[in-house]
């Protein structure tokens, strides 16, 4: 099995940055399949464009544009790649970034599909941060990955420490946050009162259903920015009320406007 060292990936790689023990790349796939390897150090996987598949050794992932995913440190997957475009960004720790930052290497283990909206709108902003390319982007980068690492040391965890509402709720805002969701209706569908859905789901999504929702929004309109023609379109398709809502949302959650990260894609 194939051992890939620091900041190498299959395909062609446009753009490496390393820092303080993290390397950073901007890679177009170009293997339609690539056979079952694995990576010396730990790293994030953020699909930019395209679509592919993953299998580890407990689950298979259809990964579409916006997937973020989580590979241990020596953790065996392969990849499929159809007949399309398809480019990723990659995030790599190595154990001396670890040190520096006093977090265990193995706090985190395993390979995961991460489909909290926050971690993906943490690792927009760092692909954003690479792009800008500032004289604060290393500082800015450390800090939004340790929010990450943060994130994560509180959601990975056994699923029966929690309640089986809290599951079932982000499946259900996940196939439909672009529909009109009332709380009603949610609680009944759950079986949970409404005061102790609304007090708690802060609890374990640590914001607002609202906030939650327009997170995913927010998430599913990076994914479509590169194929739909109109900010309209892309704001109708992701649930939005109208293009002006969708504009001021898109920049509360990313710094930027549509049309800007639209810019960052094509450099």
């Amino acid at each position: 099995m194939k051992n890939l060292h620091n900041g190498e990936f299959f395909g062609q790689t446009n753009e490496t940055l390393r820092f303080d023990g993290l390397t950073i790349t901007d890679t177009e796939y170009t293997h339609p399949y690539v056979d079952w390897h694995y990576h010396e150090n730990a790293y994030f996987t953020f699909l930019l464009q395209g679509n592919m598949t993953e299998g580890n050794k407990k689950e298979i992932y259809d990964c579409p544009a916006g997937t973020l995913l989580y590979h241990h440190w020596e953790d065996a997957h392969y990849n499929i790649k159809p007949d399309l475009f398809t480019r990723g960004f990659h995030l790599e720790v190595t154990e001396n970034w670890f040190k520096k930052f006093q977090l265990s290497k193995d706090s985190i283990e395993g390979s995961f599909n991460l489909k909290n909206p926050a971690l993906k709108l943490l690792m927009y902003r760092i692909f954003r941060e690479t792009k800008l390319n500032d004289l604060s982007f290393e500082l800015s980068v450390h800090e939004l990955l340790l929010n990450i690492f943060g994130e994560l040391s509180n959601k990975v965890q056994p699923h029966d420490k929690k309640p089986g509402w809290v599951r079932r709720i982000d499946e259900i805002l996940h196939e439909n946050f672009t529909e009109k969701l009332n709380l009603t209706d949610l609680s009944t569908t759950l079986d949970v009162h409404p005061v102790h859905l609304s007090r708690d789901f802060q609890k374990h999504f640590h914001c607002s259903l609202g906030a939650y929702i327009r997170q995913l929004k927010v998430n599913k309109s990076l994914t479509l920015l590169n194929t739909y023609p109109s900010l309209a379109e892309v704001a109708l398709e992701c649930g939005f009320a109208d293009q002006s809502h969708f504009i001021r949302s898109f920049k509360e959650h990313t710094g930027i406007t549509p049309l800007q990260y639209k810019k960052l894609l094509i450099k």
